[in-house]
């Protein structure tokens, strides 16, 4: 064969088997390849059927994503294989990089233009799903004003937290920490944490109120008969530090038994009527430690749907524990929950308080009134030894995390229990607005009345009772 001919067949080989030059961007399985051992056939075949990139498949720096390089032609960027279009053309890799970025830059410009408004929305509205199985504390915190009888026009701050000390035990209820504090044009300050810390599988319960407030106060002194003068209220600025805490231990099923301390520190001055104290100091200390006896069947402490809860507490204050004069105290308390229809929740609240002793200090005793029972009344105006009330709330929730409550109850305080008279016990009721903050943890805000235009505004955490 002359020398031409096997320089034409020579091209023609060269042309077929296309050997890569530097710089040359073809897709990958777009064209025919001659191999010439089974390894590079199966090469081939394996980069045909390949929708992924392969380990071994190095990233171009500085090109798109898409692109990658081949161990067997390392001076050429392939695209990945496309199964529908076995004829893709080569793509820029300068025009992919423009496009992406400026998807970039759209989604970080849509980011941007989000409102505040938008970004509460989206705040509260995820703020109720229960993340205590992923999260350690799975927290939340909103400001907003309120408005009651007792401490006028505030603005108040509240945090909840939903908690596992084992996230792993998904049987027991979650446990539950509450920051609080407030500020109002009469001169109240309040700043306090709350909290039921419930251990696997709810064998042991920590429960504690921590607070500290101060108050320009009202006093009408002691017994029904002064509670019901309305003009004869003595003012007087007061400063109470309180810890309240317990201990439980699951004994068998849901009967608990455990142990609890009180402490009071009050300091109260500047009296318009010191008389109203009837020989009393103005200021007190007072250290108790208790027993209690428990019975808990409720669902979630914060908010109970369903279950009964029993309470007998017995704390005594004595001398060497810096009381001036000792005396016992009692705490019975009994609450049914029933779900009734769809969103409808019927609870029952039933609370006594009864102290002994030879002297009990003015701010030590039984106390009608404030956030949970006989809510509208003025905390204090009705003071006495013993202390009984009653309640019956009806919970319905209207729409999503929204839902409305309507009470009534009664409430009656007298110096021993042959004493008490039917004809002293005050009425209470109201209505209530709640929304679901947190799973389950409700923000509610309630407005009660009760006798001759008695009425105040409550803007509290967690259900009353």
């Amino acid at each position: 064969m002359k020398f031409w001919k096997w320089c034409l067949v020579a091209g023609i080989l060269l042309s077929s088997t296309e050997t890569g030059k530097a710089g040359t961007v073809r897709p990958n399985g777009a064209w025919p390849y001659i191999q010439e051992t089974v390894k590079d056939t199966t090469l081939h075949r394996e980069r045909e059927n390949s929708h992924r990139r392969r380990p071994h498949q190095k990233q171009h720096r500085g090109s798109n994503p898409a692109l990658f390089t081949d161990p067997l032609y390392p001076d050429t960027l392939f695209l990945p294989a496309n199964p529908l279009a076995k004829d893709t053309l080569p793509i820029d890799p300068s025009v992919t990089r423009s496009n992406d970025s400026t998807a970039l830059d759209t989604t970080d410009s849509t980011a941007r233009k989000r409102s505040v408004f938008r970004k509460l929305y989206d705040y509260f509205n995820r703020s109720n799903i229960d993340r205590t199985a992923q999260k350690k504390i799975d927290f939340s915190l909103v400001l907003g004003p309120n408005y009651s009888s007792t401490t006028k026009l505030g603005l108040g701050i509240l945090a909840a937290g939903l908690y596992r000390i084992d996230r792993s035990d998904l049987v027991t209820p979650p446990s539950d920490v509450s920051l609080y504090g407030n500020i109002s044009t009469s001169g109240f300050m309040m700043i306090g944490v709350s909290g039921n810390n419930l251990f696997p599988r709810d064998m042991h319960r920590v429960s504690y109120d921590v607070f500290f407030y101060s108050m320009p106060s009202l006093f009408w002194g002691i017994g029904y008969e002064n509670g019901v003068n309305s003009k004869g209220e003595s003012s007087y600025l007061q400063h109470l530090f309180r810890v309240d805490a317990s201990y439980m231990y699951r004994v068998w099923n849901k009967f608990y038994l455990g142990t609890a301390i009180d402490f009071h520190l009050s300091r109260n001055r500047r009296f318009t009527h010191p008389a109203y104290l009837e020989g009393q100091k103005p200021n007190y200390t007072n250290t108790g430690v208790g027993l209690i006896l428990q019975y808990d069947g409720r669902d979630f402490i914060p908010n109970p749907y369903k279950g009964i809860y029993f309470r007998l507490e017995g704390t005594y204050y004595p001398k060497f524990l810096g009381t001036s004069n000792g005396f016992v105290r009692t705490q019975l308390t009994f609450d049914y929950y029933q779900k009734l229809w769809k969103g409808a929740i019927l609870a029952f609240d039933l609370y006594n308080e009864s102290n002994m002793g030879p002297e009990v200090p003015w701010t030590m005793l039984a106390l009608m009134g404030g956030n949970r029972r006989m809510r509208g009344y003025y905390e204090g105006r009705f003071r006495d030894n013993n202390l009984i009330e009653v309640q019956l709330e009806l919970r319905q929730r209207i729409w999503r995390r929204h839902g409305i409550v309507v009470w009534g109850g009664a409430g009656n305080v007298f110096e021993q229990w042959n004493s008490f008279q039917l004809s002293h016990t005050l009425p209470n009721y109201g209505v209530g607005y709640r929304f679901e903050f947190k799973n389950r943890v409700n923000i509610r805000l309630d407005f009660g009345m009760g006798r001759k235009g008695i009425n105040g505004i409550i803007f509290n955490i967690n259900e009353a009772f």
